[in-house]
């Protein structure tokens, strides 16, 4: 639809001003939207697209990037326009995917955020999404208002990306750890490693998922909230394979099992990489605590966990 409206052989060239009414139009975006991405008010866009005021270089480049057309469209198509206005393919949105394997997932690497992502879990951490100001975002991650609208819709795509990210990572380390265990009693301890470990080495991205759940809209806060109900089910699923086996004698392995998330999960909100333990210290420790809390029966089937993740 866009491409027809612009169209320079189907229509002949529109002006610059014509073919942003155009382009915004088609896009279904109100010139109080748009106005609030490129930072003007609604009446200076409006003189713009009436044709009332000129229109700078840098002006169309922030009017390409909100409305998510080449700059060369919204100049009629013109071969003469400045390659410089052309805007750079939206940056790739890397995330955490690793290749699953015997113990990779007690590694962590960079997580290889973009600028955005990586300026967003900062500020997030420190002010809270709420606290958090597009334009703040923007000049942390070292781009313009803009420029972030062109890869991201708005602030609240940049908190859904993150916690997608950090659900996707949980989710193949907790399950290639279970895969790892010879026992029931094994695949908790090796869980809760899995946990204990991603919630130090990614503390700031636990801190998000705990305290900004509630900044999320209904849809994806839903859909979230099933991802981190799948994780615990495999804790519930793998204490209730260790109880069902006799390897356990707690008589609520169901309340255990949420006790030891949530103490795995807590452990974003305290820990610090200069706090005088490593996080495999930690990870290794909240094992026994785990076991512990289970009260499993036999030592010899704890003491070859011990010795075999020691």
């Amino acid at each position: 639809m866009l491409n027809s409206m612009l169209d320079p052989i189907a229509h002949g060239p529109l002006p610059p001003h014509e073919a942003i009414r155009a382009a915004r139009r088609a896009g279904g975006l109100s010139l109080r939207e748009v106005a609030r991405r490129i930072g003007v008010s609604p009446a200076t866009l409006s003189a713009l697209e009436n044709g009332r005021t000129g229109i700078s270089v840098g002006r169309l480049t922030d009017l390409a990037s909100a409305l998510g057309v080449p700059a060369h469209d919204l100049l009629g198509g013109s071969a003469a326009a400045p390659a410089l206005l052309r805007p750079a393919a939206p940056a790739p949105r890397p995330g955490m995917r690793e290749t699953p394997g015997p113990g990779r997932w007690r590694e962590f690497g960079p997580p290889g955020f973009d600028p955005v992502l990586t300026a967003a879990i900062a500020l997030f951490v420190e002010i809270g999404y709420h606290g958090t100001t597009v334009r703040a975002l923007a000049q942390r991650a070292g781009t313009s208002v803009p420029g972030l609208y062109h890869h991201y819709r708005d602030k609240q795509e940049v908190l859904v990306r993150i916690l997608d990210l950090t659900m996707e990572d949980l989710h193949w380390r907790i399950r290639a750890a279970r895969a790892e265990g010879r026992d029931g009693v094994e695949r908790v301890r090796l869980i809760v490693e899995a946990l204990a470990l991603f919630h130090t080495h990614r503390r700031e991205l636990g801190f998000i998922g705990a305290s900004e759940m509630r900044s999320l809209l209904p849809v994806d806060r839903t859909r979230i909230a099933r991802s981190r109900s799948e994780l615990q089910q495999i804790v519930d699923d793998e204490i209730a394979a260790a109880a069902a086996a006799g390897e356990l004698t707690t008589p609520h392995p169901r309340m255990v099992g949420r006790a030891i998330t949530t103490m795995c999960t807590g452990i974003s909100q305290w820990y610090r990489e200069n706090g005088g333990v490593s996080a495999e210290e930690i990870a290794a420790q909240y094992g026994e605590f785990a076991l512990d809390m289970l009260d499993v029966a036999v030592p010899a089937l704890r003491q070859s966990g011990v010795e075999a993740f020691s």
